[in-house]
C-alpha cells in the first residue's frame, strides 16, 4: 500500500488517513526518518490516534510486544532496532515538581527519541519539538498536519516527501 497523497509547503505537510492501514504506512515511512535525540509531540484530542501510530510506528520497526499509552505511569520506554524511544503521555499531569522528581528531563538526550503526547500539559518543562504531528478526527478518517521546527525536522519531513 502507498502512502495517501501528502500535500504541503517547505516544512508542513497535510495527510489524510483513511483508516489504520493507512496510517501504518504513514509510520512505516516516519520510521525510516526519525534518528536519535528527536523530539515529537503528538497534539490532538483524546481517540486521535495518537497511541495508534506510535504502536504503528514501533511495530514498524520490529516491535512485537504489546504498546499501551502511558496514561497512568507518564512514561513507557521502548528499545528496538538500535533506537531507543520514550513514550510520553501527560494528559494526566499535574505539576512541575511530578517532572522534576520523575527525572524525565534525564531522558531527552541525544540518544533517545521521545514521543510526547499532550506536550501542553507540561509548557516550558519538555524540549522544544523538532516535529508537531496535529490530529483532526473526522468522522470516517484522519487529517494529520506534520510541521517541522528544526533543521532535524526538516530533513525528516524531505525524506517523508520522498
Amino acid at each position: 500500500m502507498s502512502l495517501p497523497e501528502m500535500s504541503g509547503y517547505d516544512n508542513v505537510i497535510k495527510l489524510a488517513l483513511a483508516d489504520e492501514a493507512a496510517t501504518e504506512v504513514f509510520a512505516a515511512r516516519l520510521s525510516a526518518c526519525i534518528q536519535p535525540g528527536m523530539v515529537i509531540y503528538l497534539i490532538g484530542d483524546l481517540g486521535a490516534g495518537k497511541t495508534t501510530l506510535i504502536r504503528a510506528l514501533l511495530n514498524a520497526l520490529g516491535y512485537s510486544g504489546r504498546v499501551k499509552s502511558p496514561t497512568y505511569t507518564l512514561l513507557e520506554h521502548y528499545e528496538i532496532a538500535g533506537l531507543h524511544f520514550r513514550h510520553f503521555d501527560l494528559y494526566r499531569f499535574n505539576s512541575a515538581d511530578e517532572w522534576e522528581q520523575a527525572g524525565f528531563r534525564d531522558e531527552f538526550d541525544q540518544r533517545n527519541i521521545c514521543l510526547i503526547e499532550w506536550p501542553e500539559k507540561a509548557q516550558g518543562l519538555v524540549p522544544a519539538a523538532d516535529i508537531t504531528i496535529t490530529f483532526e478526527i473526522l468522522s470516517n478518517s484522519r487529517n494529520l498536519g506534520i510541521r517541522a521546527l528544526t533543521q532535524i525536522g526538516r530533513t525528516c519531513l524531505k525524506n517523508l516527501q520522498h
